[in-house]
């Protein structure tokens, strides 16, 4: 009768762990956006004051979706996620670090992205010793939120502007992806899901992937095959590399 008893708790105890609510949300591989075309019609960089280039290669941002912040989330998901390469379970606060409802969420990372993009003009502006009095830059993120997306945007303002410095691209032609943030002085820092958006970059006809360098050994442990991994850790030596990598030179790899 005892061992039937705990048999009968037991079972009962799996069920509701089973069957509870988790502060996790799960994660896919996201939308990506070539930060030097168009979003909903319009450019999303657009620039006055100076010359603009047309590039042909690609930089393209990338994101990661998840579940809504009042998804019920289960152990089950949790461990079918552990074991999964197409999605990531992450606890809800590292998703949603902010808010109760979906539009303060919401509201949070349509600040953290303009801050993003503040940051990124002013990196570029400095990087090419223009006067931000003189140029004028706008970016359009569309329903992009959050600070990940400020290397590219910088980076597409210097392709815009500069090219490679010498009349060329500087993707050399090539679709480039990548993520990380970026502060006005050039830093780039570190960004979560980084191995889902490797994954949307080489859906997407990405080649290589920027990525910042501190998350080197995540992205390289699930990196698609074929996509090549450059690790950041500034504005300009990622200016630097990609003019390297262009040419045909040897650049760092993860």
């Amino acid at each position: 009768m005892p061992l039937a008893l705990c048999a009968v708790v037991f079972a009962g105890l799996l069920a509701v762990a089973l069957l509870a609510p988790l502060p996790f949300s799960v994660t896919y591989p996201g939308s990506t956006a070539n930060v030097l075309g168009e979003s909903d019609g319009e450019p999303v960089i657009s620039i006055t004051g100076a010359p603009v280039r047309d590039p042909e290669g690609e930089l393209r941002m990338t994101t990661i979706s998840a579940t809504s912040p009042d998804t019920v989330v289960r152990l089950t998901d949790v461990i079918s996620g552990y074991f999964a390469d197409d999605r990531a379970v992450m606890p809800r606060e590292a998703v949603y670090p902010v808010g109760d409802s979906t539009e303060e969420i919401r509201e949070y990372n349509r600040g953290q992205m303009r801050e993003s993009q503040d940051s990124a003009v002013t990196a570029a502006l400095s990087y090419l010793g223009l006067d931000a009095g003189v140029v004028e830059v706008q970016l359009n993120s569309g329903d992009v939120g959050g600070p990940s997306a400020g290397l590219l945007f910088s980076l597409g303002i210097v392709e815009l502007l500069d090219g490679d410095g010498d009349g060329g691209d500087l993707t050399g032609g090539q679709v480039i992806a990548g993520t990380g943030t970026i502060a006005s002085d050039g830093t780039v820092g570190a960004v979560g899901g980084v191995p889902l958006k490797t994954q949307a970059a080489e859906r997407d006809g990405a080649t290589v992937f920027l990525v910042p360098r501190g998350e080197c050994a995540e992205a390289s442990a699930t990196a698609p095959d074929g996509l090549r991994l450059m690790p950041v850790s500034t504005l300009r030596g990622a200016v630097e590399d990609l003019r390297a990598l262009a040419d045909g030179e040897s650049v760092p790899s993860c």
